[in-house]
């Protein structure tokens, strides 16, 4: 049988969702606020060369490849959904180069750096967890096969179930590596005593399996991911926000959809807006961030590589400016530097200079003190006889009040965080509720600051738990 099921937005889990509930053979339509599909994930145009949006790199390819496979295993030949997506991972050398005091080291670190020794340790105790993790990331917590993921890594937490608990027991590790791992905790937009441990091991995780980004920029994912929506069939309608959401009917500004089941990619806080609840502002929230995206006059020296980070000189401060939500005096920023034919088709050097930012709803300008005071100290540690954003011809730049247009209060990037221990298998809210059984959830309100393997991962249980129920 046939359902006729509306997705509500069309980020990189909402187009995922249609895909396969339309490769299932059901009427699938697709409504996104915005006049463009990918969500945070945007391809913008600044002089005529191509930028992308949101996610920088991708982890845990293997989850992207499940995606792929549970198309085609809903009908058609193998190798159908990697011909209609015509995505090309392409690895980078290293996962980044982090600048830290006075410290700068890649990952993996280099022979002869005094974090070397440690760094060796730590890969091979976290290193190998890549295979258990993208097993979680994929398998519905209700399946006995996930033991054997869970069994090995709590073999290595133990009781420590926090990044920072576990941190502070591996008594052998300088503070400074210490940090540079931690800061990862970033990536959900929280600080290391609010997270799952397994986010300690990401970066060991990254450093043996590699960082990819895909040929043409990372905005190939949702533009592959549109095209297997489009050939199973899904509606796709951009621009139209939704403005209402009830059992069996969806409301638009311009009309009504039909739905026997909806499915929600949206931040949990506005899906509750749209549901007719009051939900009481978050006394804690993710962080957000100013996003500079510019042309570059000329190349930069041989040595920058394509992924930078800068770390501040004192992490702590910077996580307590974020939860009061205040402008810090040092941030993390990243650089992501792309020299001209390289990952992009563009003919000029082009760069995204990314400043966390508290979720405070502020605009952001190149004058600001903020981005000025941050881009020279980036550039001094880079060693540049000249900031970053002097370099930049022309730019765009999108802040918080652009990200809380998203309809995340202060632009807060994953929304409001959950407790640590509900940020896993018990994340709350769930897929699918008993009380609301016509309702479905993905995307990052229920896996927030996960990135693209937590979000697809997400879809593949989501879906395929739906599926089920409908059949």
């Amino acid at each position: 049988m046939s359902s006729r099921i509306v997705v509500i937005g069309a980020g990189l889990g909402g187009l995922a969702t249609s895909a396969l509930l339309a490769r299932a053979g059901h009427q699938v339509t697709v409504i996104e606020g915005q006049e463009w599909v990918g969500g945070k994930s945007r391809r913008i145009d600044v002089s005529g060369q191509r930028l992308d949006t949101g996610p920088s790199l991708v982890t845990f390819p293997d989850v992207l490849e499940q995606i792929l496979d549970a198309y085609d295993e809903l009908g058609g030949e193998s190798g159908t959904a990697r011909e209609i997506a015509g995505i090309t991972l392409e690895r980078l050398p290293e996962v980044g180069r982090y600048y830290f005091k006075d410290h700068q080291a890649n990952l993996p670190v280099e022979q002869g750096h005094p974090w070397r020794e440690s760094w060796e340790r730590f890969e091979a105790e976290n290193g190998q967890l890549g295979p258990a993790i993208t097993h979680l990331l994929t398998t519905d917590p209700t399946d006995p096969g996930i033991l054997g993921a869970v069994v090995k890594l709590l073999s290595r937490y133990g009781t420590r179930l926090t990044t920072q608990s576990y941190l502070d027991s591996l008594t052998w590790m300088p503070n400074d590596v210490k940090d540079v791992i931690a800061i990862h905790t970033l990536n959900a937009g929280v600080a290391p005593d609010q997270t799952l441990a397994l986010f300690a091991s990401m970066a060991a995780v990254m450093s043996s399996d590699g960082v990819f980004v895909p040929r043409g920029g990372v905005y190939e994912i949702a533009k592959g991911l549109e095209a297997l929506a489009l050939h199973a069939g899904v509606t796709i309608l951009t621009g139209e926000p939704v403005v209402a959401v009830r059992k069996g009917e969806v409301d638009t500004a311009t009309g009504t959809y039909a739905a026997d089941y909806v499915v929600s990619a949206l931040d949990g806080g506005i899906l509750e807006g749209l549901l007719g609840k009051k939900s009481p502002e978050p006394s804690a929230l993710s962080c957000s961030g100013v996003a500079i995206f510019g042309v570059l006059d000329e190349e930069l020296p041989e040595d920058i590589v394509t992924h930078s980070v800068m770390m501040p000189d004192r992490p702590a401060e910077l996580f307590e400016s974020l939860a009061a939500r205040t402008v810090p005096t040092q941030t993390m920023a990243f650089l992501n530097y792309y020299q001209a034919h390289t990952i992009y088709p563009n003919d000029r050097p082009v760069a995204a200079l990314l400043l966390t930012a508290p979720p405070n709803g502020m605009s952001a300008a190149m004058e600001d003190e903020f981005v000025q005071s941050e881009s020279r100290r980036f550039s001094d540690m880079l060693g540049l006889d000249r900031s970053i954003t002097e370099r930049m011809t022309d730019y765009r730049i999108l802040d918080p009040e652009y990200f809380s247009s998203f309809g995340a209060i202060g632009g807060a990037l994953y929304g409001a965080p959950a407790p640590w221990w509900r940020s896993g298998p018990f994340h709350t809210p769930p897929y699918n509720s008993p009380r609301t059984p016509w309702l479905w959830r993905v995307g990052s309100s229920v896996h927030p600051g996960g990135g693209i393997p937590a979000v697809l991962g997400g879809v593949l249980i989501s879906t395929r738990r739906m599926l089920r129920k409908i059949s």
